[in-house]
């Protein structure tokens, strides 16, 4: 299946880790600002973005500092920094908050939502909302998203939609998927590539490519726990240097190996059973209680998804309803 889905010259690139994220937009560089206050920021946002387990996490020389729990930085969801498309990119993101989380129920400000992030992608604890740290982050997002219109979704943002299958995803089947293709980078045993000491030290970070389960990396909390999410993500942007419009991993594959990932261990996130209080909002891929409906967790986790979006749609007042 290697042989099909990746040819040996992308394999080669991947391998000595010269492929690049393909360029989404064309947005401003922070490198161009003068070494006054507001560049001095921005830049600092951004390297909070791209080196997060270094400056904030578990690597960061004060204890103090220790905000993300896992090894992971922000850009190993939000590729490049950021700002490539279908990649869950920031630029753009600051036209769009306030917004409405149905995870919360409520309206919520960008810095919850990157707080959000620190709890549970990062499996960490949320940074002070009036510190040096959010106030970088957020102007390094508003800097990235010049020009762009305020209240309208870029053409990029998130990822790209995918069918949903018939059938429910199989992660046995995933299994395999993984070993082919994704084991290159990401280890045989899902744990990622860690640079050594002196290498991670001039890097800013603590791994080539990240760990996708084990106590390094996101918590069961995390948006990609979930099938649908991952499959997204990965269709369109893996293995590392593929772009949405050249997929090298085949949507079937995408949720067979999304349901491999998710089944696999990962630090716990307390209280997911108050996420989602408008359970009609809640996604169907949502693997954790309670639920309304007749379907199993199992069937949440895993599918197949479409009778649960036509039971929900035939059911909405009933599905509306919090326990």
């Amino acid at each position: 299946m290697l042989k099909r889905v990746l040819s040996a010259a992308v394999m080669s690139l991947l391998f000595v880790g010269v492929v690049c994220a393909q360029p989404a937009w064309t947005v401003p560089d922070p490198n161009t600002l003068p070494d006054d206050a507001f560049g001095r920021t921005v830049r600092y946002g951004r390297d909070l973005v791209m080196k997060s387990s270094s400056l904030i996490g578990p690597d960061a020389p004060d204890p103090a500092m220790r905000y993300s729990g896992s090894g992971l930085d922000c850009q190993s969801c939000h590729l490049g920094g950021g700002i490539q498309r279908f990649a869950l990119p920031l630029a753009g993101v600051w036209g769009v908050f306030p917004a409405y989380r149905a995870r919360e129920n409520d309206v919520q400000t960008l810095d919850g939502r990157i707080n959000g992030c620190m709890r549970r992608s990062l499996n960490g604890k949320p940074l002070p909302v009036d510190g040096k740290e959010m106030k970088s982050i957020l102007a390094y997002i508003r800097f990235i998203s010049a020009g762009e219109p305020v209240g309208q979704s870029l053409d990029g943002r998130g990822t790209p939609p995918l069918p949903l299958p018939d059938r429910a995803a199989d992660p046995v089947r995933g299994k395999a998927v993984f070993t082919q293709i994704c084991s290159a980078c990401h280890g045989a045993d899902g744990q990622g590539l860690r640079l050594a000491p002196e290498d991670a030290k001039a890097a800013g970070r603590r791994y080539q490519y990240p760990p996708l389960w084990g106590p390094d990396s996101f918590n069961d909390g995390a948006g990609m726990n979930r099938a649908i999410t991952l499959a997204r993500f990965a269709h369109a942007n893996m293995p590392l240097g593929t772009t949405f419009a050249a997929p090298v991993v085949s949507e079937a594959d995408a949720f067979d190996v999304a349901a491999f990932v998710i089944s696999q261990p990962r630090p716990h996130q307390a209280g997911l059973d108050a996420d989602f209080p408008d359970r009609s909002r809640k996604p169907v891929d949502a693997g954790f209680g309670p639920f309304i409906g007749p379907f199993s967790a199992t069937q949440h986790r895993f599918g197949p998804w479409k009778p649960i979006k036509a039971w929900m749609k035939a059911n909405a007042s009933a599905a509306g309803k919090s326990d």
